[in-house]
């Protein structure tokens, strides 16, 4: 089977420099780097009662990894307004948490080389569970100052409506 089945003459996998992400019905502005969507299940060892040299395995439960965000430093508030809406010291009592809203279904965006959608994730009820406002800051070192979100999820879904685009071409050919 074709490793591409709209564009069979692709022969290079997508690259991983083009993505977006987007919560609230929103793109958030400067995302440059997110973390692997892993998922794991654990293995239950069991035996039966007259078989006592063989163990069986049989799946338990399905675990997702958080999921990390980084970005540049700049002025939009999304990551902090966010990460506030889990504990937001000085609130008051009773209004430390959002429990009303506190969680998110977030949407993972892969795009080719042309800009086209390829690939999409849901990733569901996610809330921030570690937010890194500033990196450490050395005076000594050139670099870009990147803020850190990471989120716990309760899994991910490929989005199926996205499917294979068919790509342009330099001379308009199909």
């Amino acid at each position: 089977m074709a490793e591409f089945t709209v564009n069979a003459t692709r022969f290079d996998p997508y690259k991983n420099f083009k993505f977006r992400v987007k919560w609230d019905g929103r793109y958030v502005a400067g995302i440059s780097k997110v973390s692997a969507l892993k998922r794991s299940t654990e293995v239950v060892n069991h035996r039966e009662g007259g078989d006592p040299s063989t163990s069986r395995k049989s799946p338990g439960r399905t675990q997702y990894d958080a999921i990390t965000l980084e970005r540049g430093v700049t002025h939009d508030p999304a990551f902090e307004d966010w990460a506030n809406k889990v504990w937001n010291l000085g609130a008051g009592l009773g209004a430390e948490v959002s429990l009303r809203d506190f969680r998110k279904d977030v949407v993972l965006e892969l795009y080719n080389e042309a800009g086209q959608v390829v690939l999409a994730y849901k990733l569901l009820r996610c809330w921030p569970s570690a937010f890194e406002a500033l990196p450490d800051l050395d005076a000594n070192i050139t670099s870009v100052a990147v803020q850190r979100l990471v989120l716990e999820n309760e899994g991910w879904v490929r989005d199926t409506d996205v499917t294979e685009p068919q790509e342009p071409s330099l001379d308009g050919t199909k």
